[in-house]
């Protein structure tokens, strides 16, 4: 499986194997079991949910470093990726991280629609 490479991408992906609700589930799954208290309603449009996910991200870095480190490790975001990025600009590096967070959950919903 190839990642999607943009955001665009990844949600025409989505919407062409009817699958973009099952990656709203899944990622309201994972900023349960991260305790992170925000949930996105499934008929979310895509532009909202970059931009919610981007807000919810940059504020956990600037609020609760701890939390934002365990939802990365919950949802399981490549170490090496998030190390890879500049952080003197925390806006853009959450909004980095925001798709990276996409990218793996978009990742599980795949897998799990292919090898049910």
């Amino acid at each position: 499986m190839e990642l999607p490479a943009t955001f665009n991408d990844l949600i025409e992906e989505a919407n062409n194997l009817d699958l973009y609700q099952k990656l709203i589930q899944q990622l309201n799954k994972d900023l349960a079991l991260a305790n992170v208290d925000f949930e996105f309603e499934l008929e979310v449009l895509p532009s909202s949910l970059k931009l919610m996910l981007h807000e919810t991200v940059y504020k956990l870095v600037q609020e609760k470093f701890m939390d934002y480190l365990n939802l990365l490790y919950i949802i399981d975001v490549s170490e090496d990726k998030v190390k890879q990025l500049d952080g003197s600009d925390t806006v853009v590096m959450s909004e980095h991280v925001a798709f990276f967070i996409l990218q793996r959950e978009w990742q599980k919903v795949w897998f799990k629609n292919v090898y049910q």
